[in-house]
């Protein structure tokens, strides 16, 4: 069973109250300068609660880097750690990277393109850590509106990767962990140790292989918890972006069922046909 959790229910004073280890916060950064910065103040602001706040930056072009030191953050090139692995791979490369100069106990994934970045994003997913007991895998969820090109806002719609492609696969071929709201969601928090025995897809599959990875280090879903972040505004990608996107969840997904047995030979889940009308004879 899947725990769930709101933000709200740990506050600062409790935790720091709690906290027995170390936290680190890592940021996966690319071409985020207009945001990493006040995410960084932000989480500097939790201070004794957050021991390092940690950027490692995708080679951005627009500063993301300058501007994240310059908010107090250590930041490390994703290009520059564990290089004898070659050229690196994208976000999942980024945080797997980063676990060569986390120095905390606890480590919490943030996603550093959030606008509008409240502090409740780290101390909702530190919360079941510190203070419920069993629980080792926390996933954050929200809603995210979605902004249209004339910048309305409409108060669902983003998200499309996740709802057209990442929970459907979920339900289909692992529903047990279909209760996940946001699957796909770049908030996670877990001890480091625990982060250390799971392999890390690179790119954009990291979120659904982890999930996946985590529910098989606990043996299931007690364990895992998911809080509840009320609402997180960041850029919506355009539609020709988002095909990459799902095609490397798909392969996530496709890669577990064949290691299961449950894909050979390069077999999928089909759908339902029907004949052509006109094969069925004489009308009635």
């Amino acid at each position: 069973m899947i725990r769930s959790f709101h933000h709200s229910q740990y506050a600062l004073d409790r935790l720091l109250e709690a906290k027995r280890e170390t936290v680190t916060v890592v940021l996966p950064a690319r071409e985020v300068a207009d945001t990493v910065g006040a995410i960084v103040e932000g989480l500097l602001g939790l201070a004794p609660l957050i021991d390092q706040v940690l950027v490692v930056d995708a080679g951005s072009l627009d500063g993301s880097a300058d501007v994240a030191a310059a908010s107090g953050a250590e930041v490390h090139q994703e290009s520059a750690l564990l290089t004898e692995f070659g050229p690196v791979r994208g976000k999942g490369d980024a945080m797997w990277r980063a676990l060569s100069v986390v120095r905390g106990e606890l480590v919490v994934y943030l996603d550093s393109d959030t606008a509008d970045f409240s502090a409740h994003f780290a101390t909702g997913l530190l919360g079941p850590l510190m203070g419920e007991h069993h629980v080792r895998f926390v996933k954050g969820h929200f809603r995210r509106p979605f902004v249209t090109p004339d910048g309305r806002e409409q108060a669902a719609g983003g998200g499309r990767v996740t709802e057209l492609t990442a929970r459907p696969l979920l339900s289909a071929f692992f529903p047990e962990l279909a209760a996940f709201a946001q699957p796909l969601a770049g908030e996670v928090a877990a001890r480091r140790d625990f982060f250390e025995r799971l392999p890390f897809a690179t790119g954009y599959a990291v979120e659904t292989a982890m999930l996946l990875h985590a529910y098989d280090a606990l043996g299931g879903t007690d364990g895992m918890a998911q809080v509840d972040l009320d609402v997180r505004r960041n850029r919506h990608q355009p539609l020709e972006a988002l095909a990459p996107m799902a095609r490397e969840v798909l392969g996530a997904v496709l890669e577990r069922l064949a290691a299961e047995g449950r894909l050979v030979d390069g077999e999928h889940a089909a759908p339902v046909e029907r004949p052509p009308y006109a094969t069925l004879g004489a009308r009635a």
